[in-house]
């Protein structure tokens, strides 16, 4: 079977889970205990939190470990949010309509329970939002900018730097939704206040993930009880995961370069040959701007989950996009922004490569084979 769904989830590397396994064994201690056993633990998270940062451009102080990228979302759209609104009665966000539902959705939790005003920036048909239109919708009253690096959907990237330097001159914080882009692209001098990041897309376990904010940045905390995390996040902390989120974040941030040149030199021909194969194909997404491993399709005229069927008959295993949104009949919130059909969104099919993908083209020309026999075969 190839595995073609990596931007769903991976698969833990081995030097990840060798760097677990003591914090589940001899050094299980509960980090806030006062003796050695949690003392140990309290070292190990301390050191998580510190390399977490260095690739991050943080301060160790700024990590706050959370359980993956919907809870990291969720507490810097609404922790950032809330404290704007009580401390200087902010009251509207800035985002785009293509962000994953962790976002939308606490928008609109926003909306609903403490009465902000949002803006939905629109995108073009690749799936780019114009940092002048940032800029434009930026209000006196404005909390927030909450912007994903990187599509999860079609690949997208975004231009952070331009976005970020837009709420900059206004002194608004702005919030970077960089889960799949971790391991990807750089994620330091982005002139970001929070950043998110989840462990399971960069080979560390499902349930481990992290929300770095600055420090000057007021935060309203969604937990409460323990105090841990200097009162962000109570809850006590998952000291084998957060060694594994930070041990997958330096491999893939040490391995970043040369595995994204590899990975796009192996994408870009695998998209040529499905373009040249498949008459019915369009590519989504922005053609150069976007992730190394990512490859959206659309198929016109066939039924995206019978191609998906038909790929896995085939030996190969992808998805229609985002996972969170696995089973909805809706077509991709993300295509209809881009301006797609929605008979044609659902057709959508998309390919996302490991960090380790590797020449020859075996795999890669075993996908083509088979997208080119799933579409043929009909719906």
């Amino acid at each position: 079977m190839r595995y073609f769904d990596n931007a769903a989830t991976t698969a833990v590397r081995p030097e990840v889970l060798e760097a677990m396994l003591p914090f589940w064994t001899h050094a299980f201690g509960n980090p806030s205990s006062h003796h050695e056993v949690g003392e140990q633990a309290a070292r190990a998270l301390a050191d998580a939190r510190a390399r977490i940062a260095a690739v991050l451009g943080m301060r160790a102080g700024d990590v706050i470990f959370t359980s993956g990228g919907t809870e990291g979302n969720n507490l810097a759209v609404k922790g950032i949010a809330v404290a704007a609104r009580l401390g200087r009665g902010a009251g509207h966000v800035v985002t785009t309509p293509i962000e994953h539902e962790s976002i939308l959705e606490s928008v609109t939790a926003l909306e609903r329970v403490h009465g902000f005003s949002s803006t939905l920036v629109p995108v073009d048909g690749d799936a780019r939002v114009d940092p002048d239109a940032v800029a434009a919708a930026l209000r006196d009253d404005t909390a927030l900018v909450s912007v994903g690096y990187a599509n999860n959907e079609v690949g997208t990237v975004q231009d952070v730097a331009a976005i970020a330097a837009a709420a900059r001159a206004r002194r608004i914080p702005v919030h970077l939704d960089a889960v799949q882009a971790a391991g990807w692209l750089p994620l330091s001098g982005l002139g970001v206040d929070a950043i998110t990041i989840a462990g399971h897309k960069l080979g560390a376990p499902k349930g481990t993930g992290a929300a770095a904010v600055r420090g000057r940045i007021p935060l309203e905390p969604l937990l409460h009880g323990g105090g841990q995390e200097r009162g962000r996040r109570s809850g006590t902390e998952n000291v084998a995961g957060a060694v594994g989120l930070a041990t997958a974040l330096e491999l893939a941030e040490a391995e970043r370069a040369e595995s994204s040149a590899r990975v796009e030199a192996l994408r870009d021909a695998f998209v040529a040959h499905v373009l040249a194969h498949v008459p019915t194909a369009r590519l989504t997404g922005h053609p150069r701007e976007r992730l190394p491993g990512t490859a959206s399709f659309t198929f016109a005229g066939t039924s995206g989950e019978a191609v998906l069927l038909g790929l896995e008959r085939r030996g190969v295993v992808s998805s229609s996009g985002s996972a969170c949104a696995a089973g909805s009949d809706e077509p991709s919130h993300v295509l209809i922004a881009m301006g797609i059909d929605p008979a044609v969104a659902q057709t959508s099919v998309r390919f996302t490569f490991p960090h380790d993908l590797a020449a020859p083209l075996d795999d890669v020309a075993a996908a083509v084979a088979a997208s080119v026999a799933a579409v043929q075969s009909g719906p």
